[in-house]
């Protein structure tokens, strides 16, 4: 297939940039602990300077892979997948969600919410981020709103970011790994004193699983 075709393939969603995909425990937020496979696409212009996957961020790197192949390797493993980044929204992903949805696959989404909202989803974990806010159909979307806590400023976002999404989205924040120790006594007692919102920790990394 000619280059200009496959570029073409990527820009419809019919093929996707895939950086890796696995079977594992999902470690954060509401459904930790589930069982799921993982789809991670490449491609993510958002620059968080703490990700922990920044060999996701140019979608160069990572081969367009035709949707039928990663829906069939999924099949394989689970009935729920949980598609993320990089930021997928980056990308058509009606194509994807139609594919596994036809398989019986629950499908939930992480992503910052930058980007126009395609595909439909079962469970949309919203994560935003300071330097690209999300749109407004990805605070109407969100299932799970999920902070990253790196310092105390950030308890500050979240509860910018809590009143803009609709009332049974559930609130997570969760340390940023390598400042845990840091700011986990602050997640704590912010807990402790507001409710409504509940700590996520990344059990997987804690586990040593991917």
């Amino acid at each position: 297939m000619q280059q200009k075709e496959i570029l073409s393939e990527v820009d419809k969603g019919i093929s996707l940039p895939l950086m890796e995909a696995f079977y594992t425990l999902q470690g954060e937020g509401y459904h930790k602990g589930s069982a799921a496979y993982f789809i991670r696409i490449g491609g993510c212009d958002v620059g968080c300077h703490w990700c922990d996957v920044k060999e996701s961020w140019n979608a160069e790197l990572h081969p367009p892979t035709k949707i039928d192949l990663i829906v069939s390797e999924a099949k394989k493993y689970s009935d729920i997948v949980v598609v993320t980044g990089g930021e997928p929204l980056m990308w058509p992903m009606d194509p994807l969600t139609g594919a596994l949805h036809d398989k019986g696959i629950q499908i939930h989404i992480e992503t910052s919410g930058a980007y126009s909202v395609s595909g439909k989803w079962d469970w949309f974990c919203l994560s935003p981020k300071k330097n690209k806010l999300p749109i407004y159909d990805a605070y109407k979307s969100a299932d799970e709103l999920k902070m990253i806590i790196y310092n105390k400023d950030d308890l500050r976002f979240a509860e910018e970011q809590a009143q803009k999404v609709n009332s049974e989205c559930k609130l997570f924040l969760q340390p940023e790994w390598s400042k845990r120790e840091t700011v986990m006594p602050l997640i704590v007692d912010y807990v402790l004193s507001n409710p409504k919102w509940k700590v996520s920790l990344q059990t997987h990394k804690y586990l040593n699983i991917p």
